[in-house]
């Protein structure tokens, strides 16, 4: 047995039969009989075997591996790397590294060649390298039993079994299994915990949020009180998949990109890098994900001092026009004039509610696309929020994302066919159209922000074609990032509201919505997870707690007691709420002035 530089934080131990990485934090065995590393807690429980193959699939074929080398190692000041040659596959040259650290392990994969690139599997992979366990798809083991992801589902669940497969993505709508697109995207990281037993106690609140369940029956704790958790660390303009999945079976699981054929590779290309760590709890680890970004220099979590007027109450017309909609009939949308916008502000008036934000929703438009105003149904959107700013209000107009109306084919993302399908954030002539449309927004109408709705409309899928390389999450961070920029060059202190809370969008956002309610669950504990995500991914943006839809009038009220707690108080009911028809009391408008006035003594603390 031999040992390297035993005073470093990292430290390295050959022996007969392969090797072993620790640190404070970890321990990583390999055996070289077995094409797997164990990673372990420092206190030395197994939480998963790491598949050391993976696969770089391409419009081409399925990658493989024939071959796995003893891992080259190498050691720096505070870090060992381990780098495994793989031979066989689609690859001229294919490597997997691996950098442990001393407070988790860094793991990427090199390769030489060209292709377009689909699926890249990562801790799985094709594999005929060691017969004596066949050949075919091999998985990682997996020794935790619970899986967390950030990304809001319809189910509400804050865990699911290991064996249960998941996704992170941009993508969503309400069709059966793509009932996740709350946050667009989430961070792009799981949590996996191994089952503690019926004594462990709940996790508990984390600066002052109340303890979350994973259902109605199940605690989030784990053995040792550790977390062990996986997620990708990399620039956004490497973030080119659509999706980070989680493919799981029984005992076993494996991580893939999803990239469409969408990436084409010539020369060598690198993957983002999938981090390994171990955290206190879910919320930790994502607060640990994005400090990384910070460190890292992908991002910048400290965006500056938001204007005064940012944090003040939202007044968001959407559940208003739907409750017309359900006393009146028609489209909820058809709703969206300026007559019935000034019957909203009467009767907030009426209840002596002053809301510092006013949001038109969808569709003071006439064209999604091209953010012309409707004047069938606002004749005088400049004058109407000329007298909002008069009584110190400020107004900001929803967006559509992604959305074609009224646009060129040569500003679209094309399918087979040459339809549109989306906007194409790569296109100069969308790019063009989208910053006027800002202009036209800010300059023209007067208003002084942005709401951004539908990101989850993002494009997916082979064959669309696009003007530039971007895809997946960088493309939708290129849409954000043209609007955020142009309304800042028409005014410094425009807001940009969205449902991004992930560390790389940092920079095309002012304020997190938390987003729709999902009235199949309980609103306090989904609404209560979704600000805590929120937070831990982006800790110096402001959060709109959003407030539609609701169930009941009782759910309604027990939400806006809460909201101040979570972030920005916002409501979107003026005289009734629409989930079961029924009219705001006096009382309830009290309670909402009384909401208000917590909030305003919260923000004037020091």
């Amino acid at each position: 047995m031999s040992m390297i530089s035993d005073a470093s934080p990292v430290r390295v131990e050959h022996h007969a039969l392969g090797l072993e990485v620790s640190s404070s934090a970890y321990v990583l065995q390999l055996d070289s009989g077995r094409p797997f590393a164990r990673l372990c807690t420092a206190g030395g429980q197994v939480y998963a075997e790491l598949f050391l193959a993976p696969g770089v699939n391409t419009t081409h074929g399925l990658d493989r591996t024939a071959r796995l080398h003893p891992p080259e190692v190498t050691q720096e000041a505070g870090s060992v790397t381990l780098r495994f040659q793989l031979e066989g596959g689609l690859w001229q040259s294919k490597s997997l590294v691996l950098r442990c650290d001393a407070s988790g392990i860094d793991s990427h994969v090199e390769v030489t060649g060209q292709g377009t690139l689909t699926d890249v599997t990562l801790f799985g992979g094709q594999y005929s390298g060691h017969l004596r366990w066949g050949s075919g798809y091999f998985s990682s083991g997996a020794s935790f039993t619970r899986m967390f992801n950030p990304e809001p589902y319809s189910r509400e669940h804050r865990t699911v079994p290991a064996a249960q497969s998941s996704a992170i993505d941009v993508m969503g709508t309400s069709l059966p299994g793509k009932g996740h697109w709350f946050f667009t995207p989430a961070p792009l990281m799981y949590a996996f915990r191994r089952d503690a037993g019926p004594a462990a106690a709940a996790l508990g609140a984390d600066q002052g949020g109340a303890p979350l369940p994973d259902s109605a029956a199940e605690p989030l704790s784990a053995v040792d009180g550790l977390w062990l958790s996986a997620g990708i660390v990399a620039p956004v303009d490497a973030l080119n998949f659509s999706g980070f999945h989680y493919d799981a079976q029984e005992d076993a699981f494996s991580f893939r990109l999803a990239y469409e054929g969408q990436t084409q590779v010539d020369g060598t290309f690198q993957t983002p890098t999938l981090r390994l760590a171990f955290a206190e709890d879910p919320y930790r680890a994502i607060e640990q994900h994005s400090a990384r970004h910070a460190e890292l220099g992908y991002t910048r979590l400290d965006r500056g001092t938001p204007a005064d007027w940012w944090a003040t109450p939202i007044q968001c017309g959407w559940g208003a026009q739907c409750a017309v909609s359900r006393l009146q009939g028609g489209r909820a949308p058809d709703h969206c004039t300026q007559a019935n916008y000034d019957a909203f502000l009467e009767a907030l008036t009426a209840h002596e509610l002053h809301p510092g934000i006013l949001v038109l929703d969808d569709k003071w438009s006439l064209h999604y696309g091209t953010c012309e105003v409707d004047r069938e149904r606002w004749p005088d959107l400049e004058g109407w929020i000329e007298r909002a700013h008069q009584r110190g209000q400020h107004v900001l107009l929803w967006w559509k994302a992604w959305d074609a109306e009224g646009l060129p084919p040569e500003a679209c993302v094309l399918n087979d066919l040459g339809e549109p399908v989306t906007t194409d954030p790569t296109s100069p002539a969308y790019e063009a159209a989208l910053r006027l449309a800002v202009r036209r927004m800010l300059l023209e109408y007067g208003a002084d922000g942005v709401k951004v709705d539908f990101s989850a409309r993002t494009p997916s899928g082979p064959g669309l074609k696009r003007h530039g390389t971007a895809w997946g999450i960088h493309l939708l961070h290129r849409l954000l990032w043209i609007l955020h920029d142009e309304a800042k060059r028409c005014k410094p202190d425009a807001l940009i509201m969205t449902h991004t809370p992930n560390p790389v969008f940092a920079d095309v956002t002012d304020m997190i919505r938390l987003n729709d309610v999902n009235t199949s669950a309980d609103v306090i504990e989904q609404m209560t997870h979704r600000a805590r995500v929120a937070r831990a991914a982006l800790p110096h943006h402001l959060i709109d707690t959003d407030n539609w839809p609701m169930p009941s009038l009782d759910a309604w009220r027990a939400y806006t007691r809460l909201q101040p707690e979570l972030g920005i108080p916002s409501l979107y009911y003026v005289t009734h709420v629409d989930g079961d028809g029924q009219a705001l009391t006096p009382d309830d408008y009290r309670l909402v002035r009384e909401t208000w006035a917590r909030h305003a003594a919260g923000q004037e603390q020091p």
